[in-house]
């Protein structure tokens, strides 16, 4: 070492592609930390309830009661509407539960219609609410699933 310096080694790794594991990926180096930890609780703290939850989503679908049916714009209006409808539920703040929120807009054509859904279910600790609004020229159905996990 001359003049005090350390003497620094250059990285030899530039250019070399990341090591990779048998399905060719790269491996991650930190694996995602759980956001809880596991309490081996069967029951959750407390319940949803269904009547706070079909009124935060009647409340949201009543801001549609003055559209009229667009085809075009009703992928869009579907995603924002339920979108705004899992914000609300999460402000509720259940511990442990996940939510599956679906919107449907129909338009009115002397038609009829059946909706049906099916899942695994737990009947002692999930919940499901649907919510609906109808106009002169559509039919605004949300369903909010509300699923306990440990």
């Amino acid at each position: 070492m001359e003049g005090g310096k350390k003497r620094q080694d250059k990285d030899t790794s530039k250019g070399k592609k990341p090591p990779q594991d048998a399905s060719g990926t790269a491996p991650t180096e930190g694996k995602a930390k759980p956001k809880s930890c596991n309490t081996y609780r069967l029951e959750p703290r407390s319940k949803v309830r269904d009547a706070l939850v079909r009124d935060k989503a009647e409340a949201i679908l009543t801001k549609l009661q003055e559209a009229t049916y667009d085809g075009a714009s009703s992928p869009f209006l579907c995603a924002s509407i339920s979108e705004e409808i899992l914000n609300a539920v999460k402000e509720l703040d259940y511990d442990r539960y996940k939510y599956v929120v679906s919107v449907l807009i129909v338009e009115k054509a002397k038609q009829a219609m059946i909706v049906a859904s099916r899942c695994l279910w737990d009947a002692e600790r999930d919940t499901w609410i649907s919510a609906k609004c109808e106009t002169d020229t559509f039919i605004a159905l949300a369903l909010v699933m509300a699923c306990y996990y440990d």
